[in-house]
């Protein structure tokens, strides 16, 4: 079976464990303003943009969620985070693996992740700048974030392919129906949160079990 036209890859959580990282930003910027965040709440930040997840970490504070105040605490969220990925950031099982396959047989690639384009490029010095054709950013979709189909129909257009001929790789429930609802197939492999089975979904533990030459095996592009 042919492979796919691309291969369209969530980074926090999917590439790189920074999902991690992102608590403990989240955890301290909590503590900064008196507060503690909730599980529940952080859970379903998972997959999420800045904006949404500062709204719910502002919510779950019981702190005013004004335009000027989500700002302020993406802000400060942003700058530990910063400091954060500087330390360096963990591979995922796999994933430098997948990515160099995917490389050495010629398959485009696509970045697709919900973080703001400074994070990622701090985070490209751990993944490869040269790991991706393109790169699509949380801040770089006019505010349709994920689930919204828009970051993984604009990687197919920079890449000019057709998003039902491609692969999503994907961690998170939200990650996941954006990738879907753009017509992509998608390998759902969870990290922080649990994903369900789906009709154009294959789920795994990890990219360490997949086998990137035979993408085309389990992914029949839609008729």
């Amino acid at each position: 079976m042919a492979q796919p036209a691309a291969v369209l890859f969530d980074m926090d959580g999917t590439l790189v464990d920074s999902e991690k990282l992102w608590t403990i930003a989240l955890d301290d910027y909590a503590a900064h303003r008196g507060g503690r965040l909730s599980q529940q709440t952080r859970e379903d930040m998972v997959g999420s943009n800045m904006t949404r997840s500062m709204r719910l970490l502002l919510v779950d504070l019981g702190l005013p969620d004004g335009n000027s105040e989500i700002a302020g605490a993406a802000s400060w969220v942003a700058r530990r985070m910063t400091e954060l990925f500087g330390e360096g950031l963990p591979w995922r099982p796999g994933a430098e693996e997948a990515l160099r396959r995917a490389k050495e047989l010629g398959l485009r690639t696509a970045l697709v992740t919900s973080t703001i384009r400074p994070l990622t490029d701090l985070a490209l010095d751990t993944l490869g700048h040269d790991s991706f054709d393109v790169t699509v950013c949380g801040d770089e979709v006019d505010g349709k974030n994920k689930p919204d189909p828009e970051p993984y129909l604009k990687a197919a257009r920079l890449l000019g392919v057709d998003p039902a001929d491609c692969v999503a790789v994907e961690d998170s429930p939200t990650g996941v129906a954006s990738a879907e609802a753009a017509g992509c197939a998608v390998l759902a492999i969870p990290c922080e949160v649990p994903l369900s089975p789906g009709p154009r979904r294959t789920l795994r533990d990890s990219l360490a079990e997949v086998d990137v030459a035979a993408l085309g095996e389990l992914f029949a592009p839609a008729a």
